[in-house]
């Protein structure tokens, strides 16, 4: 699940030096937030104190920071002195309470290193005096621990965490794909595809069949009727504006997704026994789009100053959509060593990318049958089928599935 392992993406290493965080204090006192992530652990970072300190002297006293972790490299000492520096949000990784599942996702860790993570913090967070220390777990859900969700957040509630995020998994591995728990057909042409599969279930009919009969020359009756529905379906999705990818509505397994919404359901009881905020991803991508990012006047800082609107185009990768590998490269707006951060934010380009993200006017490519054609799926974006010039069609975060600390 991180892009640093797939040995295609090329992203450099750093740290972000004093001199750069300190160029973003002009930004501070209007954030609501300041999360320091990166591609890589918060807490090897030599001055990650020193930026929490920083950071909390000059945002507005309503705003918090905070930051996700593997949770391996705490201790009682280390807890205890970023409670002090100020810390008021931290979110620690966690995909099972299985020992053996543990360390087969996240290889290096263990379980253990989780349960003395959040004694350590606990700990702290007690001898805190004014804002409590929020404590959290995020779950990347996959195929092989969706049935494990509830124990986690059961685990999570008496460990003392008071949120806890669900988000899906981006692959960023041919091998992972079979792992992704979610479809990317979009909401409403799921909902027209079940309309059309009832219809033809009081037939008697099953339109599932379409892909074995529709070539064929010597239809039965039935068969010309399955061909009928699935080109009504084609037609009133072409009327309402819908994308289809006929092949992948068709194979949906409809077993997996009712068993995952059972799934949801009980972690939910499981969160409101244990006092836990839980927030869990969609299982298809929604077609009202919501990029919380541009939304939310979120902007991305890269250890060497470089300024990226989202999470999707921070970094240099290739992850995979719907089964179907996307290169994406970084979009950058400015250079802390060029500009202020200010006017970097409100530079005309910076503005106009906002504004057309805001427009929502680009494609649905991974519910498209053509995906990912050549204007989605390389790097060198230049525009979409639709001639809209961000490269947000193949983009998922703003459909609901992905979820983050922010």
């Amino acid at each position: 699940m991180c892009v640093k392992q797939n040995g295609i993406g090329g992203i450099p290493e750093g740290s972000m030096s004093p001199e750069t965080f300190e160029r973003l204090s002009p930004a501070f006192p209007h954030l609501d937030s300041v999360v320091l992530n990166g591609i890589g652990e918060p807490l090897l970072h030599p001055h990650l104190e020193a930026f929490i300190t920083r950071a909390k002297l000059l945002l507005p006293e309503h705003a918090w920071v905070g930051f996700q972790s593997n949770g391996m490299a705490f201790d009682d000492q280390r807890a205890a002195s970023l409670v002090n520096a100020g810390l008021d949000r931290i979110c620690l990784s966690l995909d099972t309470v299985s020992d053996n599942s543990f360390r087969s996702i996240r290889s290096g860790g263990e379980m253990k290193g989780i349960v003395a993570a959040f004694a350590s913090l606990n700990r702290a967070g007690s001898m805190r005096r004014g804002r409590d220390l929020e404590i959290g777990i995020e779950f990347v859900l996959m195929r092989d621990n969706l049935a494990e969700l509830p124990d986690a957040i059961r685990w999570a509630g008496r460990a003392g965490a008071s949120f806890a995020i669900v988000t899906q998994l981006l692959p960023y591995q041919g091998g992972l794909v079979a792992q992704t728990a979610y479809d990317t057909n979009s909401t409403v042409a799921i909902a027209l595809y079940e309309q059309q599969r009832t219809k033809a279930l009081q037939e008697g009919l099953d339109i599932r069949r379409y892909l074995d009969v529709f070539m064929k020359v010597d239809r039965t009756r039935e068969e010309d009727r399955i061909v009928s529905i699935v080109g009504q379906m084609r037609n009133d999705a072409e009327a309402q504006g819908i994308t289809l990818h006929v092949d992948r509505l068709l194979k949906r397994d409809e077993e997996w997704f009712a068993d995952a919404a059972s799934v949801f359901d009980e972690a939910r009881r499981a969160a409101r026994e244990g006092g836990v905020d839980l927030k869990l991803p969609d299982m298809a991508p929604r077609n009202t789009r919501k990029c919380e990012f541009v939304e939310g006047n979120s902007a991305f800082i890269s250890w060497d100053g470089n300024v990226h609107p989202c999470y999707f185009l921070w970094h240099r990768y290739a992850c995979y959509v719907g089964g179907i590998e996307k290169q994406v490269k970084p979009w950058v707006h400015g250079n802390l060593r060029d500009g202020d951060i200010i006017a970097i934010w409100n530079d005309a380009d910076a503005r106009l990318f906002r504004e057309r993200v805001l427009g929502y006017k680009f494609p649905f490519c991974y519910d498209c049958g053509f995906a990912l054609c050549d204007y989605a799926g390389e790097a060198d974006f230049e525009q979409d089928c639709y001639i809209e010039r961000v490269p947000c069609g193949s983009c998922l975060w703003c459909t609901g599935l992905f979820h983050c600390l922010q």
